[in-house]
């Protein structure tokens, strides 16, 4: 121990400290509790569930992943964007580590799939997207064998409505466009509360049309009226300094929430812009899979609202891990979720049980792309989604579809 004080010391005087990045100073994170079960699933489901087969398919330009039991009964998840590049990782290193294994034990699966074969060596999102995607889908499983809502698992349900923001991806607009397009979804769903972008995405500082991140938000105030909620979402567009202007003008413009001001993986700058704040919250986390470095985030005040992806951030119960860890340190949490119909009924299920919540909750401002061979449609009323009460995840499908999907190989 002395002799490791004296090198520092040494390191110190010959400004070798430097070469330690500063995000790890003053660092009081402990993952200690992290490999605690946090929920009973062999006490809720009473029998042994056994994991056949899991299979990705392709139907309609959809990806689905589905699990099926030995006793015939299945799971299934639509996947999202980034599966059909992930499709080796997810059927080498990911699902055979599943098979015939006890659903129930789930949350020990997923510990064991990240080291076993060093799986830990592809850790990073393409990794924990691919588990996540299984992850939701047993537990769209066990909800069926019990006849149980996937909420049911995760915790006490706080709430039977999820209030939504309107949440739009697109820098492709004018602020005019932008701002036409707000106003009618919000005339015919009746949210409250709206996120659209400014900066360019991981830009430099770059605009993604001259003018428009600091046109839009005045713009949508003067039209949509001081009642509605503002969140903004810049993607990393800016580095530290351009990301405090932009966060202070935004302040002035009373926005509530702003978004990933820099790169997402700038963690001290990050915190930085937000020490520098009165009113704005800063949130962010969408990227991140690391549960070391959500708890890094939260003991640290680098953000006001964690901000996890359920799929990115492998399913329910890291999730849960997230909301936990940000509870604990009395900040908010929110997943990351500019989704609708089966990709958005994860986020609903999580957040019936989460109480220290971010304020409303995400869902993609596009007019429903509905496919006949799934239901429900979900509907937005007064700004509120009902949370699912049907078993699983509580999406049924068209069992014509499956004799018509192509199985997918690596």
């Amino acid at each position: 121990m002395t002799n490791r004080r004296n090198f520092l010391h040494s390191l110190a005087a010959a400004g070798g400290m430097a070469l330690i990045p500063s995000v790890y100073a003053g660092s009081r994170v402990s993952l200690s509790n992290q490999d605690s079960s946090l929920l009973k699933l062999h006490s809720l489901v009473p029998e042994p569930v056994i994991i056949k087969s899991i299979e990705l398919l392709y139907f309609d330009n959809e990806y689905i992943l589905r699990v099926t039991s030995d006793e015939g009964l299945t799971g299934c998840t639509l996947c999202n964007q980034r599966m059909p590049e992930l499709v080796s990782l997810l059927q080498k290193a990911v699902i055979p580590h599943f098979l015939g294994k006890d659903a129930r034990d789930i949350e020990s699966l997923l510990e064991y799939v990240y080291v076993v074969n060093s799986n830990y060596k592809y850790t990073g999102l393409p990794f924990w997207n691919c588990v996540g995607h299984l992850e939701i889908s047993i537990f769209d499983l066990l909800g069926k064998v019990i006849q149980k809502p996937v909420h049911y698992f995760l915790g006490k349900s706080v709430c039977d409505n999820i209030e939504v923001y309107i949440s739009s991806t697109t820098r492709e607009t004018t602020p005019q466009q932008e701002t036409a397009n707000f106003a009618k979804r919000l005339a015919e769903t009746g949210a409250k509360a709206v996120k659209f972008k400014v900066g360019g995405r991981m830009s430099k500082n770059a605009d993604a049309m001259p003018g428009r991140s600091d046109t839009i938000v005045p713009l949508m105030r003067n039209t949509l009226g001081e009642s509605i909620t503002f969140y903004v979402d810049a993607n990393g567009s800016y580095d530290t300094a351009n990301g405090l202007r932009m966060a202070q003008y935004l302040e002035e413009q009373k926005v509530a929430i702003f978004e990933e001001p820099v790169p997402f993986d700038e963690y001290e700058n990050t915190r930085l812009i937000k020490q520098a704040l009165k009113t704005l919250k800063i949130a962010g986390g969408e990227q991140d899979t690391s549960l070391y470095r959500f708890g890094w985030l939260a003991a640290n005040r680098a953000l006001d609202v964690l901000q996890p992806d359920l799929y990115y951030n492998g399913g329910f119960i890291r999730c849960l891990k997230v909301a936990k860890m940000a509870a604990n340190e009395g900040i908010k949490f929110s997943p990351h979720s500019p989704k609708t119909n089966p990709l958005a009924a994860p986020m609903l299920h999580l957040m019936a049980v989460v109480q220290n919540t971010g304020g409303y909750q995400e869902w993609h401002i596009s007019y429903p792309n509905h496919k006949n061979w799934y239901t429900p449609h979900y509907e937005i009323k007064d700004g509120k989604i009902a949370v699912p009460d049907q078993p699983g995840l509580g999406i049924s499908f068209d069992n014509s579809i499956w004799a018509k999907a192509e199985t997918v190989k690596c």
